[in-house]
This record gives C-alpha cells, sequence and structure tokens, in this order.
C-alpha cells in the first residue's frame, strides 16, 4: 500500500479560523486532529483534539486535578466559553512541530513510522511540484490501521 491509496480527504483549517468553529467541526466529524494550512492549502500544524481540551481547563486545575471535583457542574458545562474571541493559532501550543509528511509513494511502513517518531494522530500526503506541496490527503492513525488489520487477515 502506498501513500497516496490510503490518502482520504480531510478537514482543514487555517490559523486565522475561529478555535468554536474548529473545535464544532472536531466535534461533528468525530476528528482526533485538524490539518492547518496555509493561504495556499500547505500543510503547516496539526491541532490536536487534546490540544483544545487542554485550553478547555481552567490552569489550576491542570495544576491540581483535584481541584475539578470543587467546579460545580453548571461550571463545567460552560467550559467551551474559553474558546470564544480565540483562532486557531490561538490554540496551537508554543512548540509545535510542523506536521509530519508523507510522499504519495511512500509505503505503510513509511507513514507508520512518521506518526510513530512524530506521535501524531494523522499524516497529510503531499505531492510536490513546481508551485509548492499540493495537499492530496490525510491519512489517520485509526485508517493506518484498519487497512493493516485487512491486508493481515
Amino acid at each position: 500500500m502506498r501513500a497516496r491509496d490510503l490518502a482520504v480527504e480531510y478537514e482543514t483549517v487555517g490559523a486565522g479560523t475561529d478555535a468554536m468553529a474548529a473545535a464544532r467541526l472536531m466535534a461533528e466529524h468525530r476528528l482526533p486532529a485538524l490539518l492547518v494550512v496555509d493561504g495556499d492549502g500547505t500543510p503547516k500544524a496539526i491541532l490536536p483534539a487534546s490540544q483544545m481540551i487542554k485550553i478547555l481547563v481552567p490552569a489550576y486545575v491542570i495544576e491540581d486535578p483535584m481541584l475539578a471535583a470543587v467546579v460545580d457542574e453548571r461550571h463545567a458545562d460552560r467550559l467551551c466559553q474559553a474558546l470564544k474571541g480565540r483562532t486557531v493559532r490561538d490554540c496551537l501550543s508554543k512548540t509545535t512541530p510542523a506536521p509530519p509528511l508523507a510522499a504519495p509513494d511512500d509505503t505503510a511502513l513509511e507513514v507508520a513510522a512518521q506518526m510513530a517518531q512524530a506521535r501524531s494522530p494523522l499524516v497529510a500526503v503531499v505531492d510536490k511540484d513546481n508551485n509548492g506541496l499540493r495537499l492530496l490527503g490525510v491519512i489517520t492513525a485509526s485508517h493506518l490501521l484498519e487497512r493493516l488489520l485487512i491486508a493481515a487477515s
């Protein structure tokens, strides 16, 4: 299996996208992460759902998880208010690495190795042309596992 055969269409957002809209996109499509692209569609970052959740949790609760028990349910249910007025750029970690990129001819093992090394829930499949990188699609970890299990049967 080659990366081009494993790649599927995937939701992307720009760094300036409203954080609440990005969270809704993740939730509605049950995505493990969003691929952040620039104006030309070139992959620039991955915003994991876990990073979005981290933004919702107050810093004092992250430092001491036992404090979560003292926050009443009414306030806990309104955690997403923390996303209002923020953009995807605001939600990215300051140390967010570039997303792992696979070439169309990369094998499933090469894609898996990139995922494992980057600890990424997805890999962007790109083709290089005269204009730069062109996004062909994305391979998620769960999709890769599914295809590898089918091949093993």
